[in-house]
């Protein structure tokens, strides 16, 4: 009986135990998994078989293409997942043009630049040149003559980093779209001193970029009374001279 019992214990043990066999297809299995995702991974980071074979640039208007690509620097057939899509934008955005670039990764083969360009609302003649501003104060592209439609910037220099810059560049924005098609020049000596030329001749002295509203209310109430300079900067009391 006691020997019946041995056997029967025997026998359930052999059958729990996993046959050499199965063990050596397991690890098998577990290796050829291994060498497949390392062999997946040289072929995406290190061979052509997923590498860039074209960059496709869109947002584009007066910026010509090929100096975006350029700019970028992305190797033909680099391998996709070694592209730092980052590190493409900050290249491209050193192009004055453009204010903005996102770049992604089309699978499989290509590299997706977008990009904002900088419009235009007013240019600065400088003695190297005359070059576009945009709402921020930054020049970003020089032209021949002073563009129609926008108006003249009249300060000792442009930058977005100046305070006077962005002050004056507050108040040319926040003005009604009539009114701001209506400046010819716009100036400042610091930022609580900013005054405008209007196409009839007139002069407006606006002072800082506070109480916006108000002063554009004010200015519209006394445009109509005769005179050569309208001074707001006070819009509690506004002068006509």
């Amino acid at each position: 009986m006691a020997s019946t019992r041995r056997r029967g214990t025997a026998t359930r043990k052999a059958r729990a135990r996993p046959s050499r066999g199965r063990i050596f297809l397991r690890r098998t299995v577990a290796v050829l998994c291994v060498l497949a995702v390392g062999g997946l991974g040289y072929v995406v980071l290190f061979t052509s078989l997923l590498g860039v074979r074209d960059v496709e640039v869109t947002g584009l208007d007066r910026v010509e293409e090929e100096a975006v690509v350029e700019l970028a620097g992305i190797p033909d057939q680099r391998p996709m997942l070694r592209v730092d899509t980052d590190e493409v934008a900050e290249r491209v955005v050193e192009l004055d043009e453009l204010a903005l670039a996102e770049v992604s990764r089309s699978w499989p083969a290509t590299i997706s630049i977008e990009v904002v360009e900088r419009e235009p609302v007013a240019f600065f003649a400088a003695f190297d040149g005359t070059r576009l501003v945009d709402e921020h104060g930054v020049p970003f592209h020089e032209v021949d003559s002073a563009p129609a439609g926008l108006p003249e910037l009249d300060l000792d220099s442009v930058s977005s980093d100046d305070d006077t810059t962005r002050a004056v560049m507050t108040v040319l924005t926040g003005l009604p779209k009539e009114l701001r098609e209506s400046v010819e020049v716009i100036g400042a000596d610091s930022p609580g001193s900013i005054e405008f030329g209007l196409t009839g001749g007139e002069t407006v002295r606006w002072g800082d970029r506070e109480q916006m509203e108000r002063k554009v209310k004010v200015l519209d109430a006394i445009l109509s009374r005769p005179g050569e300079v309208y001074d707001v900067s006070s819009p509690e009391l506004p002068t006509v001279s």
